[in-house]
């Protein structure tokens, strides 16, 4: 099975921390958001994934390698896809048409879930959805009785379904999905000035293919720095009991309230940490209490009383206010 992986995206939304890493780096209880995914997909997939392919932007060599790192981890070997302009959700996977073939799942990069099924490859089509109160802002399925979508509709202005599509799609032929996309793009077919991958899919459906649904139990997402902040905390919640705190990091008179994150080299004296809290490595941390937060690597913090608050690498921070959103290398 391969795996597409579309993340070229700006993250404009969770600026400044996207100004010098990616969104899907963004680290989630220390690992990175894209990570995580891969991960969870690997979990509700049966078959070995074989190839990952990452649909990027002017991505460096440093971040690829991280990337070969992710799929590394599950087995798969990376393959690296320029998306030079956003044309669309569709526009995004046709990058990828060298690996959209057989047995494929899409996974855009800022969704993660919890789920308690099994994929089977042997199903012609599954989206991933979840059920919500206001689905207005997303694309949504209708299913008739025996569970197969019946219809997609994108952005509804009046309420038709309440299964919101999360962002992850599998498809037994890849290559059906490539031709439908192919075809939106030759034709210059698109909706709302883009190539929309719902018009993709209800074309496949109209042509047979069954599509059924995933429902997964929770759907985090990372779009701003509150919401992400948010996820990070919902994650962590999903973790708690396992072991999150390095061998390598040191207290002294701390308290811990878990569930907690804590990195390798990190040193922490005299402070409350918890709940909820992701501190990345080689971090120090002196007289301080902090809750509901997102702390990455190589920060110091001194004096602080902090919640809800999101700090990127290199960071000096001392004796500032509550909630905070700090990128790299800031001084306050």
């Amino acid at each position: 099975m391969n795996l597409i992986i579309p993340m070229a995206g700006k993250g404009k939304r969770l600026r400044p921390h996207t100004l010098t890493t990616p969104k899907p780096l963004i680290p989630i209880a220390g690992k990175p958001i894209v990570q995580r995914l891969v991960e969870d997909i690997a979990k509700v997939t049966p078959e070995k994934i074989e190839k990952i392919g990452f649909v990027i932007g002017d991505f460096d060599e440093e971040i690829k390698d991280k990337l070969r790192g992710v799929a590394k981890e599950v087995g798969a070997e990376a393959h690296f896809f320029v998306q030079e302009t956003a044309e669309g959700t569709a526009h995004a996977i046709a990058c990828a048409n060298e690996i959209l073939e057989g047995k494929v799942t899409v996974a855009f990069s800022d969704t993660l879930f919890r789920a308690n099924f099994k994929l089977n490859p042997e199903d012609d089509g599954i989206i991933w959805t979840k059920q919500i109160e206001d689905p207005s802002a997303f694309g949504v399925v209708k299913t008739n009785e025996a569970g197969v979508i019946t219809d997609f509709i994108e952005k509804p202005k009046n309420f038709v379904s309440d299964q919101a599509i999360i962002g992850i799609y599998y498809f037994k032929k890849g290559e059906d999905l490539r031709e439908e996309i192919d075809y939106l793009i030759r034709n210059n077919i698109r909706g709302g000035g883009e190539f929309q991958l719902t018009m993709a899919l209800e074309n496949l459906k109209n042509k047979g293919t069954n599509f059924t649904i995933g429902t997964v139990d929770d759907w985090l997402d990372c779009g701003n720095k509150e919401i992400t902040v948010q996820s990070n905390s919902q994650y962590l919640g999903f973790l708690n009991g396992e072991n999150l705190v390095s061998k390598d990091a040191r207290f002294e008179n701390c308290e811990i309230i878990e569930p907690v994150y804590v990195g390798k080299g990190t040193e922490i004296s005299n402070s409350t940490i918890g709940p909820n809290v992701s501190i990345g490595n080689n971090c120090k941390i002196s007289n301080s209490r902090l809750s509901e937060s997102l702390i990455q690597n190589n920060t110091t913090l001194d004096d602080v009383d902090l919640t809800n608050s999101m700090i990127g690498n290199f960071v000096n921070l001392k004796g500032q206010p509550k909630s905070v959103s700090l990128g790299d290398y800031s001084e306050w």
